[in-house]
């Protein structure tokens, strides 16, 4: 009885002793321990999605991938797996699980080694958001007075959501939705039982259990888990023997974008982290581009299969690489290199990478990325293969398919819609395309190579090519401005200049070396006229062009004024010259292009939406004081003024005369009806403007043109600045990607014909001399005048009509 006394005073005693260390311990740490209602307002690091206008993905960036989800939104299959893997009494205790932790200290005072570790999911929270992954006892006290302030703060559903939301699940996945994206690529709400209980395996071992790096590991663990939640009763039996048999069927998923616009994408992502620095990449930003999915769409099968045509008439250059076998060794040895090989060869605007195994008579056998096999036929592309030799000959088509390849060659091939294989090869040339909203600068579509895949540099922003006589409309407007008309007389003959920064003698020639006479300034720019160019220039001025072009957004202090501008010698980017061209396309205002629409954060609200200068028509901006215009407004009326559109958005400021832009877009019209931009007359339309660009080489192909809805730039050419082919020009290689494009996007756009504005007039010409035509003469001409510079005589030399001095002179300064 003593003894038995002894050891109850001894047992009272240990736990009194026992009750007075927690309550130490509780007392030295609870001053210490993190705000557990800062959980309410947790931010978890959520990565930046950028969007189309319509809505769709098109790029996600940011170091951790999460999607976080509310507990409403859970499997509750999911849930029971999760509750069988890490804590099936999480409903039942209140953030320490007792028999666990028992279980936890004998395992390691028996073994001397860590076992089960008894924590429940309100720990790991605890551990998750305010601790750190260091094994000390003090972090364990932590770590259990923190679980028992956090279930008397929330309650059981927003602590399984953080514990879900955050938890690391490897490859860069946080949380359990991000998670079923990257092994799965679909939601967790889209996956199966067996795919549950795997995800549900993976926080005990990130790195061994996820099912991409431990297959088999995370197996184990997998059915380990369905066993728990049949004897938990979550499943029956048969369920339970149906999910163990599933294969394991993860595989690496990137974001699941509704399709690639990378380009765009990116442009996006810079702009953000211009903005917000490296919180873009962790807030949770969603941004809502000025893209639209289907012509962004559109534009980049325009953009391939135009660098792909132009690529097909140059001929094959042959396989990308060679692997052939090691001497004395079988090809069948080398599948596991050739395999390699081909995981490092990404696929390029839908052009896969594929590995010659074997040369037959009429075909050619394929290993292809992932194990696959296949094979081209004889007339699938291997015919027609004729060995590129230049860029202005090709030589004789294969005679056999081992003419052509031999094992081990790695090859480009495409699909077709007849599962047939075709040989195909990445163009060696690259092009750009940049579509905009000329009433705003809103940019529509934008593609910047031939893939992102192979070239991240965006050749729509970023590359600075001469632009040629895509320029040309330029000094055009600004001639008229300065006073010529559409009628002016300017000699296409030879012309000489001396100039130290042309590098002496420079002696410029049209295309074909022909020269033209006199020739009026309307069919000068149709036809796309050199030397009446540089003329032009030389009568106007180069200073009055540089002071005028800046009014299309061209930095002319970066510009070496001599007379080579008038041919497009300056350098610009597609992006730039289309913002050019949406001056010219809207009626004078000046835009400029954006991207970015609208950003919301993490919790939806909008923080930004773009308020771009807008063509407001029918309002009379600042400085459209002329004869029929009505009462000029000053700024502050007209950003007070209601507008039927968009009644908040400022006015965008007229840069260019109403009358000179509808004559320069008359001429522009004429070059798609009978000058260089003649192929664009399949659209069927009669409201399109536009101009080819060809430099010297040629290096370069342009096509600019619009409608007062849509204005578009295509480039094409090498970015190691090698020549294009004696026979590509503007109209040939970079006119039918615009044609293609311009298909799609002016569908819903009315073709209407552009009003004639007040103070333009339409008169009879003599098109030999660019006066007014004689009464009766019947190969008179319309042409459109300026009411005051109207020629005042006619090709007699007989006064006609009102008209100011001016024109004569410039006439007798030319001649």
């Amino acid at each position: 009885m003593n003894f038995l006394g002894f050891l109850l005073r001894a047992a009272l005693l240990s736990s009194l002793a026992s009750m007075w260390l927690l309550a130490g311990v509780y007392l030295y740490l609870s001053p210490k321990l993190p705000d557990v209602e800062t959980l309410r307002d947790v931010q978890l690091q959520t990565p930046m999605r950028v969007y189309t206008r319509d809505g769709d993905l098109i790029g996600q960036f940011g170091e951790q991938k999460r999607s976080p989800l509310p507990f409403d939104a859970i499997p509750e299959q999911f849930i029971h797996a999760l509750l069988a893997a890490e804590d099936d009494n999480f409903f039942r205790h209140q953030g320490i699980d007792f028999m666990g932790l028992l279980r936890a200290v004998s395992e390691l005072v028996l073994t001397g080694e860590k076992g089960s570790g008894g924590s429940t999911l309100t720990m790991q929270v605890a551990r998750n958001y305010f601790l750190s992954l260091e094994r000390t006892f003090l972090r364990k006290f932590n770590e259990i007075l923190l679980a028992i302030e956090i279930e008397r703060t929330l309650n059981k559903e927003e602590i399984f959501e953080l514990y879900f939301n955050r938890v690391f699940l490897g490859h860069r996945a946080y949380g359990f939705e991000a998670a079923a994206q990257v092994y799965y690529g679909k939601s967790i709400t889209e996956l199966s039982l067996a795919q549950h209980a795997m995800l549900a395996g993976i926080p005990k071992a990130p790195s061994r259990n996820n099912p991409i790096s431990g297959p088999e590991a995370g197996k184990e663990r997998r059915n380990w888990i369905l066993g728990r939640m049949r004897d938990l009763n979550y499943i029956d039996s048969a369920t339970y023997t149906a999910a163990t048999k599933d294969p394991v069927s993860a595989r690496h998923h990137g974001a699941q974008l509704a399709f690639a616009a990378d380009y765009a994408a990116e442009m996006a992502r810079q702009q953000m982290l211009e903005r917000y620095g490296m919180a873009a990449y962790n807030d949770g930003y969603q941004v809502y581009t000025t893209v639209s999915s289907d012509l962004q769409k559109v534009a980049q099968r325009a953009l391939i299969e135009g660098l792909v045509t132009y690529d097909k008439r140059h001929g094959y250059r042959g396989p990308e690489r060679q692997l052939p076998p090691a001497e004395g060794q079988h090809p069948a040895s080398m599948r596991e290199a050739w395999l390699a090989a081909l995981a490092d060869t990404p696929v390029v605007a839908g052009m896969s990478p594929a590995i010659v195994t074997e040369v037959g008579e009429d075909r050619v056998a394929l290993l292809l990325g992932m194990g696959g096999t296949g094979e081209v036929l004889w007339q699938n592309g291997l015919r027609q293969a004729s060995p590129y030799l230049t860029e202005n000959s090709r030589g004789h088509g294969p005679e056999s398919p081992a003419s052509l390849l031999s094992v081990g060659d790695l090859i480009r091939v495409r699909r077709d819609e007849q599962d047939q294989w075709h040989l195909v090869q990445v163009p060696a040339v690259q092009g750009a395309l940049v579509s905009l909203d000329p009433n705003n600068g809103a940019i529509v579509s934008m593609v910047g190579g031939m893939g992102f895949e192979d070239s991240k540099f965006n050749r729509a922003t970023q590359a600075q090519r001469q632009p040629g006589s895509n320029f040309k409309p330029f000094l055009y407007s600004a001639a008229l401005d300065g006073g010529f008309t559409a009628a002016s007389l300017i000699n296409d003959a030879p012309v000489v200049v001396e100039d130290s920064s042309l590098e002496g003698m420079w002696r410029p020639e049209n295309d074909g070396g022909r020269f033209y006479g006199p020739t009026r300034l309307r069919w000068a720019l149709t036809k796309s006229r050199n030397l009446v160019s540089i003329r032009l220039l030389q009568q106007l001025g180069v200073e009055q062009l540089l002071n005028y072009i800046g009014r299309f957004g061209f930095d002319a202090s970066e510009y070496t004024p001599n007379l080579s501008l008038a041919l497009g010698t300056q350098t610009a980017s597609p992006l730039q010259v289309a913002a050019g061209y949406a001056v010219l396309a809207n009626g004078g205002y000046r835009v400029e292009p954006f991207l970015i629409q609208r950003i919301d954060d993490i919790d939806g609200n909008t923080v930004f939406e773009a308020r771009p200068p807008t063509v407001c028509r029918g309002c009379n901006a600042p400085g459209e004081n002329r004869p029929g215009s009505g009462k000029e407004l000053s700024m502050e009326e007209i950003l007070n003024q209601e507008s039927p559109a968009e009644p908040t958005l400022p006015p965008a400021e007229r840069v260019m005369d109403e009358r000179v832009n509808f004559i320069v877009n008359s001429i522009l019209q004429d070059v798609i009806t009978r000058g260089t931009g003649r192929r664009a007359l399949v659209l069927e339309r009669k409201d399109l403007g536009g101009k080819t660009g060809t430099t010297n080489g040629p290096m370069d192909a342009w096509f600019s043109g619009f409608n007062r809805d849509v204005v578009t730039t295509t480039w094409v050419g090498f970015d190691e600045y090698t020549p294009l082919g004696r026979r590509e020009f503007g109209g040939t290689a970079a006119l039918p990607i615009w044609i293609d494009y311009m298909r799609e996007a002016l569908r819903d756009s009315p073709d209407v014909p552009r009003p004639l504005p007040p103070g333009i007039v339409r008169v009879r010409i003599d098109p030999d001399s660019g006066l007014l035509a004689e009464p009766g003469q019947k190969n008179a001409i319309f042409e459109y005048f300026r009411e005051e510079h109207v020629p005042r005589r006619g090709a007699s030399g007989t006064e006609q009509g009102p008209g100011t001095l001016g024109t004569d002179d410039l006439i007798k300064d030319i001649f």
